[in-house]
Order: C-alpha cells, then sequence, then structure tokens
C-alpha cells in the first residue's frame, strides 16, 4: 500500500515536504506495512534522490555528502524511509560508479528524478565475499549476457516496475559478476514471505532467480573488472548507511530532551544523558562526512583499503551509538514511549535494525580485525 501525496510538491523544500508528506504516514508506514512509493517519487522530483548521480545523467552531482545530510533529515522522522531512500540511492550509486556507459544513460536519469525506484541485493554479495555465509546466486556466461540461478531471501524497495543491483560468482570462473536486474523480467519472481518487527514499510522481498538473463548492457562489472570494482563501491555503500543511524540518534536525542522537562529530576539517574549522548553524535558526523568528502572527491585505488577501515569504524561507531540512543530515549521515556504508538518503542525497533543490516555490528568487527592484523 502507498500513500498519495496531497498536494504539489514543485516549489516545497525537502523539510517541508518531510513535515507534510511523510510526518502524518509514519504510523502507517511502520504498524500497517504502507510503503511510502509516493514520497520517494516526490522526494525525487525536489533532487532528494539524485545527489550521486552526476550532472550528465540527470542528477546534483552533489555526492555522497549531500545523499547523508538528505537522509538523515528523513531517518529523524521514518527510518523504514531513510533505509529505501538508501537503497534507492546505493543502486544509482552502484550504477553510476560504473564503466558501462550503456546502463548509465538508459538507467541514471530516471533513477534521479525518482521515476524508477531501485534496491541493492548485494547483503549476499559482501558476506559471501568475506566467508561469512556461502553465494546464494550463480552465474554462467551466455551469448551477450549471463544467465543467473538461486534465490536471495531479503532486497528491500522493490516492486514489479523497480530495478536493483546483485553480484554472484561466474561458474568455472569463481570471480564475481555484477549486473542489473529488472524485477518484470522473465524468470524472475518476488516472493513475499516475511514480517518484521519494525521496517516492515520497505518493500522486502526474496528474489527467486530461474534461468534470468542479464544481457551485457545491464552488467555494471565483468569478472575481469570486478575485483577493482567492488572496493570503489563497497565504502561509499557501507557509509551512506550512516544518515539512517544520524538521523534515529538526532531524534532519540529530542525524545529525551522532551521527556525530561518534567522528569529531569528522576532521569538524572540513567546512565545516559542527552548532553553525552550529542556530544557523541557531533563526533560521529564529523567523521562521517569527512570521510563522505573524501570518497567524493574520487581517490586513487591504493587509497581505498585503508579509507574502508575507517568507513568500518565509523559505522560501527554510528551502529552502537543508535542502540545507546534507542535504549536511553526508552528509558527516559518510561511508560508513554512503550505504547504501541509511541515513537520511543519504535525508535528500540529500529535502532536493531541499524544494528544488522548488512553489514551488521559483529560483521564490522570480525572485518575491521582482519584488516587491522593485516596493517590495513
Amino acid at each position: 500500500m502507498s500513500a498519495v501525496i496531497s498536494s504539489p510538491t514543485e516549489h516545497v523544500s525537502i523539510d517541508t515536504l518531510i513535515a507534510r508528506e511523510l510526518a502524518p504516514r509514519v504510523t502507517a508506514i511502520d504498524l500497517e506495512g504502507e510503503y511510502p512509493e509516493a514520497f520517494l517519487r516526490a522526494l525525487g522530483g525536489l533532487g532528494g534522490l539524485g545527489a550521486v548521480v552526476p550532472p550528465a545523467y540527470g542528477g546534483s552531482g552533489k555526492g555522497l555528502v549531500d545523499t547523508i545530510a538528505t537522509m538523515s533529515k528523513v531517518g529523524e522522522v521514518c527510518l523504514s524511509t531513510a533505509f529505501t531512500h538508501w537503497c534507492h540511492t546505493a543502486c544509482a550509486r552502484y550504477i553510476a560508479t560504473s564503466d558501462n556507459e550503456q546502463a548509465k544513460a538508459a538507467l541514471l536519469p530516471a533513477l534521479a528524478s525518482g521515476a524508477l525506484l531501485g534496491g541493492t541485493g548485494l547483503s549476499n554479495t559482501l558476506k559471501s565475499s568475506c566467508e561469512i555465509e556461502r553465494f546464494l546466486l550463480s552465474a554462467k556466461r551466455v551469448d551477450g549476457g549471463y544467465e543467473i540461478n538461486g534465490t536471495l531471501p531479503w532486497v528491500s524497495n522493490l516492486g514489479t516496475d523497480h530495478v536493483f543491483v546483485t553480484g554472484c560468482p561466474v561458474e568455472n570462473d569463481g570471480r564475481l559478476v555484477f549486473v542489473v536486474v529488472h524485477c518484470n523480467q522473465d524468470g524472475f519472481r518476488l516472493i513475499n514471505g516475511a514480517e518484521f518487527t519494525a521496517l516492515e514499510g520497505t518493500r522486502t522481498f526474496a528474489c527467486q532467480f530461474r534461468g534470468v538473463r542479464i544481457n551485457d548492457d545491464r552488467v555494471l562489472a565483468h569478472p575481469e573488472q570486478s575485483g577493482a570494482y567492488l572496493p570503489r563501491i563497497q565504502p561509499g555503500m557501507i557509509l551512506a548507511q550512516m544518515g539512517m543511524g544520524i538521523g534515529l540518534v538526532r531524534d532519540c536525542i529530542s525524545l529525551v530532551e522532551a521527556v525530561d522537562r518534567t522528569h529531569r529530576h528522576v532521569n538524572c539517574f540513567e546512565t545516559d544523558q542527552a548532553d553525552e549522548l550529542r556530544e557523541a553524535l557531533h563526533a560521529a558526523e564529523a567523521e562521517t562526512f569527512r570521510l563522505a568528502a573524501l570518497l567524493d572527491a574520487g581517490p586513487e585505488a591504493a587509497a581505498l583499503p585503508k579509507l574502508i577501515t575507517e568507513v568500518m569504524r565509523v559505522r560501527l561507531a554510528g551502529g552502537e551509538l543508535s542502540l545507546r540512543a534507542a535504549n536511553a530515549a526508552m528509558l527516559h521515556q518510561g511508560a508513554r514511549g512503550y505504547l504501541r504508538k509511541a515513537t520511543a518503542q519504535r525508535r528500540l525497533r529500529e535502532a536493531y535494525f541499524v544494528a544488522i543490516v548488512t553489514p551488521a555490528l559483529k560483521h564490522l568487527r570480525r572485518e575491521i580485525a582482519r584488516r587491522e592484523a593485516l596493517g590495513l
């Protein structure tokens, strides 16, 4: 289910769009699984989806700095919608970062405007690449493209008219191929089989591939290119998730401050206070936007290994802070935060998502330890 934008958005700001069209729908998105499609398309119309897309392809070219800033504004109100924003902009950035000019020209203008919506199906790719789980898809080289088989359990921000990016090993090669999938392709099927504690409004499906053909004009990186392509997209993919955490933490601090106006005399005994959370948030924001600026500048390949480690560290700090801030908001709010439609309990459920979405906190800790042992 999707809400309908109730008024023209051509001349309003993104802040106004969020307040007018997203904020009133948050409970429906959270508890009824309403998908914020109309909001996302309107956001695209205001330039809120196109920062990672170069101007030559219809975007603003403002990069990750602007993308994270917009995502954090959305996340202050609704993490489900911030997550769909991340899925979409990650998809656009994967395509923009590739060397496939046909895919860029065909897809990026529509992704930048919100006319076409996209998702990211790289969770299994990333976890399998570092031996956390096995690859669930396989590709076979055929004339003019690849044939893909297998099933991915959960991919978000999808619909029959959407696209997403995934990657998997090629038979008799072992290296990865990265491709754009159209959800209305022959042999492809969306399967709706899971109900989640939170983020039900994110259009999350299992994706079944039965002999799905991907032509070369939708291949973002062939096996001989994928070794360089994955390090180019990985740090931006991970860092952009900080937009979700930053927005959530900001709102949790507001929840703490709101109830402390009347309950400071008892809440002063809670472990985490607003000032302490704000200090940690400011440090996370500063590091996030520093790294985003570096990525936007297009670092040399030799700088990427160290940069990826730095990105993982701040993403880990952001996930831990999300849990800490949401727990504080819940405890400061007390019984009023425990009501079914209360913001505090929703924020706590959402914070756990920030902690477990790929790369999960345990994944990040494992990879940081491995990379530090290698001197990266």
